[in-house]
C-alpha cells in the first residue's frame, strides 16, 4: 500500500482517538488545555526547526503578509482547539463529530463564497441536505448545535487562509504556534501564580498528559503534511471521515452520550449528504478519465 495512504490513515485514527486523551485531562481548564497545547507544541515544533536548520529559511520568508495570514490562521485554530478540548470535557463528543463530518462541505462552500470556486449542479444538493440536517437538530433541541458548526466554521475558515498562505505545513504550524506562544506562555504563568494552575500541582500523570499535548498535537498534523503530497485529493476526500466516525462511536459506544431518534435523523440527513457528495465527486472524476481518454 502507497506509504502516503499509510500515514494518512495514522493521521485520521490519530485524530479519531483525541477525545481519549482530552477525557483524561477534563479536570484542567480548557483555556489551561489551550495553553498547553501552544506552549509545548511550539517548543517541539522550534525545536525541530533549530535542529534541521531551518530556521533561516523560516525567518526570510516572514513578512509583514505573512505574518497577517497566519496571526489570522493562529486565532482560527487556537478557536478550533479551545472549543474542542472543551466540549470533549463536557461530553460533547458527539456533536464534535458533526463538526466534522460537515466541515468538508462548509469548505466547499467557503471556496465558492470567498474564491469563486464554482459547484456542479448536484454539488449544491448535499450542501442543502446538510443545511437541512442542522436545521432539522436546531428545530429539534431548540438550539444551534453551536459547538458543531463552530469547528466546522473554524476549520473551514482555517483551511481557507491556509490556502493561501505561503508557508509550508511544517514552517506555518511553527509561526502560527508562536503567534499563539507569548499569550500561551502569559496565561499559563498568571493561572500558576493565581493558585488555579493545573501543572505541577497535580497529579504526575497529569503533568505528563499535559507535556504530551504538544506531541499529540503535532504528531497527527506532520503525519498528515507527509500524506498529503503522496496520494490524491480524492482519496484524502474518503479518509477524512474515519475521523468522526471513530469520534462518533467513541461518545456513543465508550462514553454513553445521548442519542436518540432526533440526532438519528439529523445526523441521518447529513451522512446521506456526504455520501452523495463523495459519489457525485467519483462519477465526475470518472467521467473526465473516460473524456480524457478519448481522441
Amino acid at each position: 500500500m502507497n506509504k502516503g495512504i499509510w500515514y494518512a490513515l495514522g493521521a485520521y485514527i490519530f485524530w479519531g482517538l483525541f477525545p481519549v486523551y482530552w477525557k483524561f485531562l477534563a479536570g484542567v481548564p480548557a483555556l489551561q488545555l489551550l495553553g498547553h497545547r501552544i506552549f509545548w507544541s511550539f517548543l517541539l515544533l522550534f525545536g525541530f526547526i533549530l535542529v534541521t536548520r531551518q530556521g533561516r529559511t523560516l525567518w526570510a520568508m516572514v513578512n509583514r503578509r505573512v505574518l497577517l495570514l497566519y496571526s489570522v490562521a493562529a486565532i482560527l485554530i487556537a478557536i478550533n482547539w479551545l472549543i474542542y478540548v472543551w466540549a470533549v470535557g463536557a461530553g460533547f463528543i458527539v456533536e464534535t463529530s458533526l463538526g466534522y463530518f460537515i466541515n468538508p462541505l462548509i469548505s466547499v462552500l467557503l471556496g465558492v463564497i470567498f474564491l469563486h470556486e464554482h459547484l456542479r449542479l448536484l454539488q449544491w444538493l448535499p450542501i442543502g441536505m446538510a443545511t437541512l440536517g442542522v436545521l432539522y437538530l436546531t428545530f429539534a433541541y431548540g438550539s444551534l448545535p453551536w459547538v458543531a458548526l463552530t469547528l466546522a466554521f473554524s476549520f473551514g475558515f482555517y483551511g481557507l487562509v491556509k490556502k493561501v498562505a505561503p508557508l509550508g505545513a511544517l514552517h506555518g504550524l511553527t509561526l502560527e504556534t508562536g503567534i499563539l506562544f507569548l499569550p500561551a506562555l502569559g496565561f499559563l504563568l498568571y493561572s500558576d501564580f493565581s493558585g488555579t494552575g493545573a501543572f505541577m500541582h497535580s497529579s504526575t500523570l497529569t503533568d505528563l498528559m499535559l507535556i504530551g499535548a504538544g506531541i499529540v498535537t503535532m504528531t497527527p498534523l506532520l503525519m498528515f503534511a507527509l500524506a498529503a503530497p503522496r496520494i490524491p485529493l480524492a482519496t484524502i476526500g474518503v479518509l477524512q471521515f474515519i475521523n468522526p466516525s471513530i469520534q462518533f462511536m467513541l461518545g456513543v459506544l465508550i462514553y454513553k452520550e445521548p442519542f436518540d431518534y432526533h440526532r438519528l435523523i439529523g445526523f441521518g440527513v447529513v451522512w446521506a449528504a456526504l455520501i452523495l457528495f463523495g459519489v457525485e465527486g467519483y462519477l465526475a472524476q470518472h467521467k473526465l478519465k473516460i473524456l480524457a481518454r478519448l481522441p
